[in-house]
């Protein structure tokens, strides 16, 4: 008979938001570093994006997706792997919309940057918590 060979993280879930957040945090100051102003277009009026909003919306979504992947776990047929996977693409394709709204080229990328960054380490972090 075959044994079950899906194995749990090795990192407690809890941790996954903070790492989430450092990786905000990292992305952050290797844009500016280069000189990227990450800036977006709220409505009529332009917005800094500081790095304390950086770390901020990365903890909140790495919490609200300890909380969604939770829920997976128990609605989902054998832990809802590949539902989680699924809703991490789906999340990550509608965060770029607000990413999309930076107001240069350089600004734009650098907020893809952080939410594919920030969307990895959860998508990956959570994957078997």
């Amino acid at each position: 008979m075959a044994e079950n060979l899906v194995t749990r993280s090795p990192w407690p879930a809890w941790v996954v938001p903070f790492a989430a957040a450092a990786a905000a945090v990292v992305v952050w100051l290797i844009g500016t570093t280069l000189g990227v102003d990450p800036e977006a277009r709220t409505g009529a009026s332009v917005q800094p994006v500081t790095v304390v909003a950086a770390l901020a919306a990365a903890l909140v979504a790495g919490f609200a997706g300890w909380g969604a992947r939770a829920v997976v776990g128990r609605v989902a047929k054998g832990g809802g792997e590949v539902a989680w996977l699924v809703l991490c693409g789906v999340a990550l394709l509608v965060s770029l919309l607000g990413a999309a709204s930076g107001t240069t080229p350089a600004s734009v990328a650098l907020l893809v940057a952080e939410h594919v960054v920030v969307g990895a380490v959860i998508a990956l972090g959570l994957r078997r918590a």
